[in-house]
Order: structure tokens, then C-alpha cells, then sequence
């Protein structure tokens, strides 16, 4: 294992190698949509009308360069100028002088459903009145976010309904890291943070953002049903839902169609561990039938305190709690080799402070507990009137009853997310 020292030192190498060695004008004439394009996506953006906006534009006399598509794929980028600290609005100054201010979005003033239902509504409305080159823009055309996991998950789950909605292809996304722990960038490719000369790294984010191979990523639901209450603060990816009656109790629910990692835990030490207070079932694969697991107790004199559900094979900046597993554990767990687009999720438990830090530090695994297609957690409060969850990075406190339960499952939707591999 490299030590932090070499780990930085070889950050500041790679930022360095291959600079200059990519023409920004190059750059600008493969990713850049025609202007008339890009200025209709933005104006269906800004009138919320596809139909009107694509009337108007399709009358539009275009000839020479200006009707010919990007010769790459042409990019859009989705910035969150609000995440990395000052890096923010330099880095969305950076793209806007690299690939025009059309093309870059600002998720402060355009959110992920906008430009799904409006600017990519506009491409195809075009495409549909006879626009060739609206028509091959569209399908070339690739995502990049720039922001952390949560910024990530948020677009994904927009593009995700464009499954349900017939409406492919589902363009690629890649990744500019400017969160904290950047896992789900990690995962692909992309890196964990910003690089030491990050505006070289920009113009070969973009130029590999247009050319990678793209690779596949599962995608979950993740529902809370619970005795009516509201959740304070929930995480921006976690909404309100209808709720319904149940044993003559009204319960309120939320859900969110994007997630990859979840972790209840409770920090009381007089909780002597989770299995006080929740109940874990899963669905194995090709399975119908929900199975209870037993939480790990009494493990080396102390309880598992926090679980993690994870789809990744990075979680806190980095790290691989569950572990590279050798073939003869697997086959004596009946566990398969981790990986994001199998369709199971990996639970695994952590115990007090110290066994965290040694397992955050890679010096053991976290406790393995199951691998599920699916996955419900059933608390139970008893005197504690809060749990806390955290998904994709977004935590909140969720509130527990002592008399009903309150239930959270996980299951996978029937579409995968298109992510551009960064390797």
C-alpha cells in the first residue's frame, strides 16, 4: 500500500503528464454543439415549451459548418458552483471558456429535470420535424457533472426516466469530482478531487468524456414507510410520497430512484448494538421470498453499531471496506465477487470507533453480512426516538416509533445508469 506521502506525490505526477498536449480549438470543434442547437436547448429550457421552441427553430435557414454535428460527441456539462469551495465558480468559468456558456449549466438556476424534459425535448422535437442534425446530436450526446455524489446521483436519477419514457438513448455521464468523498467518481475513473493543475485536467476531462468506453452502473429505490410523521432536513434525493393506511395506522412515506450506498446506525453505547432495534431481510438473486439475516452480536465483545449497504467499490473517500475476498471465502459464504452492475448490494457491519478506523485504514474488512437483490430494514425504536441514515453521502435523522414499525427497502430498478469509464 502506497503511503500517503507517495499517494500525493503520485497525484501531482499524473496532473502534470500529458499536459498541453490537447489544442483547445480542437477540443471546442469535436464537443460544441451548432449554435442554433445549443441556443434552442436553451430557450425550451427557459420558455418550458418544446413544441413552440422546436417550431421556431427548425424554420431557421442553416447551412455551411453550423448544420454539421460535433465530429466526437458533443458534451454538456452540469456544474453544482456551489461544491469544492472556490474552485466552484473558477472550474464553471473554465468550461464555459472551453466549450461556450450554452453548454454548461449551472444546477443553481437549471435543474436535471429541465434539461431532460425541455432541452433534450427540444432535440428530439427538431429531430421529429426532419433536423438530421438535432437528431445525431442527441444520440451522441454525452453528460458531465461536476460536483460530489449526491450532485451525481441526482442527475442520474433525472436521466434514469428517460427509460421509462421510451425516450433513448441515455446519454453517458462522466465525472468532475468536487465533493468531499467523490466515491461514486472514485468508482469510475475519475478521481477522488480536483488535481494539482486542475485547469490542464479540465480540457482532458472533456476530451476523455467525448472518446471512453462506457460501462454499466445498477440503480436502486430506496422507500421509507413510517407512522405519520415527516422527516426534517431530508436528503434533496429523498421525497415525499403518498402515504397509506395499514393496520389502522397512517403511515407517511418517501422514496428516491437513484442510490448506492446506506447506512443506518445508532452512536447510544447503552444500544448494545443495532439487532436491539432493527430487523434486516433480503431477497437473494432470482429468489421471491424475503430471508431474515441475524446481525452480528457478541463479534469479539461488541455488537455491529452501523451497517452499510454499498454498491461500489468505494465508500469514505476511498476506501474498500468490503474488501478484496479471496475465491474460497466466497464459495464458503455464498457470496459473488463485488461489483457495480451485478444487481447485489453488499451489507457489512461496523462495531466501535477503533474497529472503524482499522477497517477505514484497510487493515481488516468490515463484518461481511449478506449480499441481497433487495434489502429491508424494519426499526423499531423502543426508547430511542431517532435513527441516524446517511444515503450517497446526505445524511438525516429518521424519526422511530416504540409501537410501529418503520420499514426502508431497497430494490433495484429495472434500468441501468450509463456512466463513461474514466479508467
Amino acid at each position: 500500500m502506497d503511503s500517503p506521502g507517495s499517494s500525493g506525490r503520485s497525484s501531482v505526477l499524473e496532473s502534470l503528464r500529458g499536459m498541453g498536449r490537447i489544442r483547445r480549438d480542437d477540443l471546442r470543434r469535436r464537443i460544441t454543439m451548432p449554435q442554433y442547437l445549443r441556443m434552442a436547448m436553451r430557450d425550451a429550457i427557459d420558455s418550458s415549451d418544446v413544441v413552440a421552441t422546436g417550431n421556431r427553430y427548425i424554420a431557421f435557414k442553416y447551412g455551411g459548418e453550423s448544420a454539421r454535428p460535433p465530429e466526437e460527441a458533443p458534451v454538456v456539462v452540469f456544474i453544482n458552483s456551489r461544491s469544492g469551495g472556490r474552485n466552484g465558480p473558477e472550474l464553471k468559468a473554465r468550461l464555459q471558456e472551453l466549450m461556450g456558456q450554452e453548454q454548461v449549466f449551472d444546477l443553481q438556476s437549471v435543474k436535471p429535470h429541465q434539461f431532460v424534459q425541455y432541452g433534450l425535448g427540444c432535440l428530439e422535437k427538431l429531430a421529429e420535424l426532419g433536423d438530421s442534425c438535432a437528431k445525431e446530436t442527441r444520440e451522441k450526446l454525452r453528460v458531465v457533472v461536476a460536483g460530489g455524489d449526491g450532485t451525481v446521483g441526482w442527475l442520474l436519477g433525472s436521466l434514469g426516466e428517460l427509460h421509462k419514457q421510451g425516450r433513448g438513448p441515455v446519454p453517458p455521464t462522466a465525472i468532475i469530482p468536487l465533493g468531499t468523498g467523490n466515491d461514486l467518481s472514485r468508482s469510475f475513473g475519475w478521481g477522488g478531487s480536483l488535481p494539482f493543475n486542475w485547469r490542464s485536467a479540465t480540457k482532458r476531462t472533456l476530451d476523455k468524456a467525448s472518446t471512453a468506453p462506457t460501462c454499466r452502473l445498477d440503480s436502486w429505490n430506496v422507500s421509507i414507510s413510517m407512522p405519520a410523521q415527516e422527516v426534517v432536513d431530508p436528503p434533496h434525493s429523498l421525497k415525499s410520497v403518498e402515504g397509506c393506511s395499514l393496520d389502522l395506522v397512517i403511515y407517511s412515506g418517501y422514496s428516491c430512484k437513484q442510490g448506492w450506498f446506506l447506512t443506518p446506525c445508532m452512536n447510544d453505547p447503552s444500544l448494545r448494538g443495532l439487532r436491539n432495534i432493527v430487523r434486516l431481510y433480503i431477497k437473494k438473486a432470482n429468489y421471491s421470498e424475503w430471508e431474515q439475516v441475524s446481525i452480528p452480536s457478541c463479534f469479539f465483545f461488541s455488537s455491529v453499531r452501523s451497517i452499510v449497504v454499498l454498491n461500489l467499490n468505494s465508500y469514505a473517500s476511498g476506501r474498500n471496506p468490503w474488501g478484496n475476498l479471496k475465491p474460497e471465502y466466497l464459495e464458503k459464504r455464498g457470496f459473488v465477487e463485488a461489483r457495480v452492475d451485478d444487481g447485489l448490494l453488499e451489507i457489512f457491519g461496523l462495531k466501535q470507533g477503533w474497529h472503524a478506523s482499522m477497517v477505514m485504514t484497510e487493515l481488516i474488512s468490515g463484518i461481511h453480512i449478506a449480499q441481497g437483490a433487495a434489502i429491508q430494514f424494519e426499526f423499531r425504536g423502543g426508547e430511542w426516538k431517532e435513527g441516524f441514515l446517511q444515503m450517497d453521502g446526505e445524511p438525516w435523522k429518521q424519526p422511530m416509533s416504540k409501537d410501529h414499525s418503520t420499514f426502508v427497502e431497497i430494490k433495484k430498478v429495472p434500468f441501468q445508469s450509463v456512466m463513461v469509464n474514466g479508467e
